[in-house]
């Protein structure tokens, strides 16, 4: 009788917690960072773990509490407002594979990070640029960086082993400019991730999915958390979003999100979104309409 209960209640909780075929984006109010979740169904994609432990709230409000284990994580560059909560989602969550590019940093931190990911038995993996994951019913499509630009822009470190682990490379070039972009597409719905990206990378970006027309963008990630250094008119012209998702800590010291760049958001017909002043922001889609939450 006792097992029967038991079942019984798995099975309620695994309608309250996995209620429909929906993909739920949300980008978690990480303060000064990012970190974005996409959870559809029992599949779970994190993209960044913010500058500290906040994504764990965001996770665990999110996930029903026994599932531990995210099937993939993607850390866009090594930056600690993009790393440094992941060290603690590697020790309390069981990772099935990591995108990462190659590059190293110098950080205290990221080599805590390397550490506990080299500890964790998780499948590394370096995106570039045509790559296409699938988990499921849901995709990626790698738009960068490119293995030209990797090999051109970066240095194989003489320690680096054969395997694929974080930080085998090193450069002179900013690391934003090496930041994973990913298309993340369920049905017809598509959501541009774009890490921190710079103008140059944004403009190079809005090249390649130029010749992906008629494509169409319904999320984008505002680059460099709207910093003016980030986001460039001729991306935005060429996603044309119906919604834009900044990702910044309130009255950051930065001034992000950008003035410059919040004017040209306004010149277009579409919803923006900021985590300084919303928290946690979540679009659910079906594949074919989207709400915010």
């Amino acid at each position: 009788m006792a097992l029967l209960v038991l079942i019984s209640v798995a099975i309620w909780l695994a309608v309250i917690y996995y209620p429909e075929p929906k993909l739920h984006l949300i980008a978690c109010d990480v303060g000064q960072g990012d970190a974005i979740l996409a959870v559809y169904g029992k599949t779970q994609i994190l993209v960044d773990g913010g500058p500290n432990n906040r994504v764990l709230d965001c996770l665990s409000n999110n996930l029903p509490f026994w599932d531990r284990e995210i099937e993939l994580v993607i850390l866009t560059h090594p930056q600690t407002d993009h790393y440094t909560g992941l060290i603690e989602v590697f020790r309390r969550y069981t990772i099935n594979k990591l995108l990462a590019n190659p590059i190293d940093s110098g950080a205290q931190a990221y080599q805590v990070l390397k550490d506990v990911v080299g500890g964790s038995g998780t499948e590394v993996v370096y995106p570039t640029s045509g790559m296409v994951i699938r988990l499921g019913l849901m995709h990626l499509d790698i738009l960068h960086p490119s293995d030209a630009l990797i090999s051109s822009k970066s240095i194989a470190k003489s320690d680096s082993l054969s395997a694929k682990v974080l930080g085998t490379r090193t450069t002179a070039e900013d690391p934003n400019d090496f930041s994973i972009v990913a298309i993340l597409t369920l049905g017809k719905f598509d959501a541009l991730l774009t890490g921190d990206i710079g103008p140059a990378i944004s403009d190079l970006v809005a090249e390649k999915l130029a010749v992906r027309l008629p494509l169409t963008i319904e999320y984008i990630k505002v680059p460099h958390h709207g910093s003016k250094n980030g986001l460039s008119s001729y991306l935005l012209n060429a996603s044309d979003p119906e919604i834009a998702v900044i990702s910044a800590g309130k009255n950051n010291r930065y001034g992000h999100p950008h003035q410059e760049v919040l004017e040209m958001l306004s010149g277009y017909e579409l919803r923006v979104l900021r985590t300084d002043e919303m928290g946690d922001v979540e679009v659910i889609t079906d594949g074919k309409s989207w709400l915010i939450e």
